[in-house]
């Protein structure tokens, strides 16, 4: 499936490639561009989508439910192979729209080409190619792999309506020091950099450590939870079930990647500061990571502040969006410094 989307504001074309439109500038930054790239090699090995999907997604984005989002408008921030795209678009969105940078776009339009109402897109997330139309959007261990996590989150809340509502999971620097202390400088110096074949192989070692660790120590409970003496009690006794590869894959998506933050709630907390958001929450998740909501209030933002209200960096999407078609379908600036927001390496919590 080929073809061109044309602006209706001005001149501009957008190819579209295998099914998904190309809505993304020439102006991207080296290290975005670098960290998608190592990201597709991931998800187009890993294509199939999987039964405990659901029930990880649900942990993530909770306490939202399937319920949240029947109805609504959706936007994802950095969809990967689709994974989440496809559960949402089943759950009865109206609509999800889903961005991402990557060559995995082509994974995640084979993954919902079935669903009428999944619109997968190759963009910017920084400059998302859409208006603020959407009723939800939510980012599931996106934010926390860009150069600057706070500007995604606020380029997401920019496309959000007046009411609507955002979530997003990222990696929680609490529990976790020891892994941007110890396990990152080899992330950063090293696997970030080694081929896909020799870093899977790699990935094995530490993925077979994990499953006779969850096999012979992590059992759950009499009521489901896992051991609360032992460290990553809960997260790894959920993974109980998980094939090997699935393991493979967890060690394998925190190797790759160029960039890995770890962030502590209080600067999750500073990417709602401001009147823009109300009923802010963020929750601990597996003692390990943070799922944060709010509720976007466009109308009590400072006038003239980015994109009808919704203030933070780089909210204003800039040349590159204003001349994108629409879609079919319906922090702290700069960020923190590296020495409070380490880089690292941990499992999906």
């Amino acid at each position: 499936m080929q073809g061109v989307l044309g602006c209706r504001g001005c001149a501009a074309e957008f190819r579209i490639k295998d099914g998904v439109p190309v809505l993304v500038g020439g102006n991207v930054d080296r290290l975005k561009t670098e960290t998608a790239a190592r990201f597709a090699e991931e998800w187009t090995r890993w294509t199939d989508l999987r039964p405990y999907y659901e029930k990880q997604f649900l942990g993530w984005v909770a306490p939202f439910t399937r319920e949240d989002f029947v109805g609504q408008v959706v936007f994802e921030g950095g969809c990967g192979k689709g994974r989440h795209a496809e559960l949402v678009a089943r759950f009865g969105a109206k609509d999800i729209v889903s961005v991402d940078l990557g060559a995995s776009v082509f994974v995640a339009f084979e993954n919902t080409r079935h669903l009428p109402n999944a619109h997968i897109v190759l963009g910017d997330l920084t400059l998302p190619p859409v208006k603020p139309v959407f009723d939800l959007a939510f980012s599931v261990g996106v934010l926390h792999h860009m150069p600057r996590p706070e500007i995604g989150a606020s380029s997401m809340a920019a496309v959000v309506r007046d009411g609507g509502r955002v979530v997003y999971w990222v990696y929680g620097l609490e529990n976790n020091e020891w892994i941007t202390r110890f396990v990152d400088p080899l992330r950063r110096s090293i696997t970030s950099k080694i081929p896909y074949r020799a870093l899977r192989a790699l990935s094995a070692v530490p993925a077979a450590l994990m499953w006779a660790a969850i096999k012979l120590v992590y059992r759950p409970g009499p009521d489901g939870k896992g051991p609360a003496r032992l460290p990553y009690g809960q997260y790894l006794s959920s993974m109980r079930g998980f094939p090997f590869d699935e393991l493979e894959l967890i060690v394998f998506d925190q190797l790759v990647t160029p960039v890995a933050y770890y962030l502590p709630k209080a600067e999750v907390e500073r990417w709602f500061a401001g009147p823009g958001f109300e009923d802010v929450q963020v929750r601990w998740h597996n003692q390990m990571s943070w799922t944060a909501t709010a509720r976007v209030r466009r109308e009590a933002a400072a006038p003239g502040g980015a994109r009808e209200g919704v203030t933070g960096p780089e909210a204003a999407a800039g040349p590159e969006a204003a001349a994108a078609p629409e879609i079919p379908g319906p922090g702290r600036s700069p960020a923190a410094s590296r020495t409070d927001r380490d880089p690292g390496l941990v499992g999906d919590a």
